[in-house]
């Protein structure tokens, strides 16, 4: 199997050819004279066309505007030649629910067809034959392979073990029998089952608020350090918040979580445990950026402008004798006004 080159063109589905009356995906090839050629992308690029008169409802003023080289979207199927290879399909008969169902199935189509790729590709398989033995059939059990896949990542024997194929042997008289097999070895399971966790856990969402916490009273500090624990303790296990001091006044708080309304309502509440905590000793807290997901950029630039407050720190504690030396502290005690805030 090694010197075989797999072929690693194939459709999604195991039709050859979309039903009329089916929205699907299409990619705009170039525009000619009675309309425009395209290709299905669900259908390994076989080719259609959309006729100018099914562009719009509306008279067309500028084909351009309406259709574009390059561009990816969905379009009705009005007819289908199998017989010729034609396929007529429409821009304008295309409804709203129809582009948002193409599109939803589109996308899960799409990460199941990468991750049927790489793993023909990596076992030296043909692509097809896996759809053969394991995509068409799950698309045919499950509504959409996608589905499937959502359950093999953490319970892959109850998805894959169904899976069987026929194979005829002769047998040691010299007749031929038909034996019932897995449908495909150990080590492409094993590959699958590799590659679809690797794609399809969720990721967990970094969820952030910024904060300013201020406390004159004397032991100050040790109110903020107790309001920063109130905070810590709204969060549970799902959802551990964690505070931060980034550089006084202001304070990051931050949770993990695979659930976005979760993380933002837990941040919520342990803001609002740490404002009870801090006024209770005549501080202030005020939300300078309210809970929100972000990405790791955001997280890097936190972490360099972090580092970089350190060290402006310990730069300016190094020489004593600077003029700027009275300016270490907290500043002014008008802190209020004219607190510089890194978000703004």
């Amino acid at each position: 199997m090694g010197t075989h080159t797999p072929n690693l063109e194939c459709r999604m589905y195991e039709s050859r050819y979309p039903e009329v009356d089916m929205a699907v995906m299409i990619q705009v090839k170039n525009i000619a004279d009675m309309g425009a050629y395209v290709s299905l992308l669900e259908y390994n690029n076989i080719e259609g066309m959309i006729l100018f008169s099914e562009l719009s409802r509306r008279r067309i003023r500028s084909v351009s505007s309406l259709i574009k080289v390059g561009r990816i979207e969905p379009v009705m199927v009005l007819r289908v030649d199998k017989e010729k290879g034609y396929i007529d399909l429409s821009k304008r008969r295309v409804s709203e629910e129809d582009i948002q169902a193409c599109e939803e199935r589109y996308n899960k189509s799409k990460l199941v067809h990468s991750i049927m790729r790489h793993v023909a590709e990596t076992m030296g398989i043909d692509l097809e034959e896996l759809y053969i033995y394991i995509g068409w059939p799950l698309y045919r059990k499950y509504g959409h392979a996608f589905e499937a896949f959502k359950v093999i990542v953490n319970d892959p024997d109850s998805v894959l073990n169904s899976l069987t194929r026929e194979i005829k042997e002769t047998g040691a008289d010299g007749q031929e029998v038909t034996k019932v097999v897995p449908a495909v070895s150990e080590e492409v399971k094993e590959a699958l089952v590799k590659n679809i966790r690797r794609r399809m856990t969720p990721q967990p969402l970094k969820i952030r608020a910024d904060i300013e916490m201020k406390c004159f009273q004397f032991d100050g500090v040790l109110h903020i350090k107790d309001a920063m624990r109130k905070a810590e303790a709204a969060g549970n296990k799902d959802c551990p918040v964690k505070i931060k001091l980034v550089a006084p006044p202001l304070y990051v708080l931050t949770t993990q979580t695979l659930d976005k309304e979760q993380g933002i309502s837990v941040l919520s509440k342990a803001i609002g445990a740490c404002t009870e905590a801090i006024e209770q000793q005549k501080g202030k807290l005020v939300v300078k950026e309210p809970p929100r997901a972000v990405s790791e950029r955001d997280d890097k630039l936190l972490a360099e402008h972090m580092a970089k407050l350190r060290n402006d720190n310990e730069e300016k504690s190094g020489d004593e004798d600077s003029e700027e030396e009275e300016d270490t502290g907290m500043g002014d005690v008008d802190v209020e006004n004219n607190a510089p805030g890194i978000m703004e």
